[in-house]
């Protein structure tokens, strides 16, 4: 499946949710997700806190899978191509020197 078929599919949830409806509780803004995005990878981080091995690797999914879903719906808003920014990023980062 490709990023812009798995951006369909969280699109397709949060608008039977009507989470992109004008009146709902849960705005789809650009900021919001991006706080989303922030709140969701500190819960990831939460599976690390005293170890380097998490012990529930099926949660520690869930959590990468909520960033992801945060990350695709904040590219889909904000009209970036996803998947030509981590290109774009991959060959930049080539020629980098930390």
């Amino acid at each position: 499946m490709t990023i812009q078929e798995l951006t369909d599919q969280i699109n397709q949830f949060v608008t039977a949710k009507g989470w992109y409806d004008a009146d709902t509780r849960f705005p789809q803004t650009p900021r919001n997700i991006a706080t989303s995005v922030v709140v969701e990878a500190a819960e990831l981080l939460e599976h690390f806190q005293f170890s380097d091995t998490p012990q529930d690797k099926a949660a520690v999914a869930g959590e990468l899978a909520d960033v992801a879903n945060y990350l695709f719906q904040l590219a889909y808003l904000l009209e970036i191509d996803l998947e030509q920014a981590i290109v774009d990023k991959l060959r930049v980062n080539y020629d980098r020197s930390w």
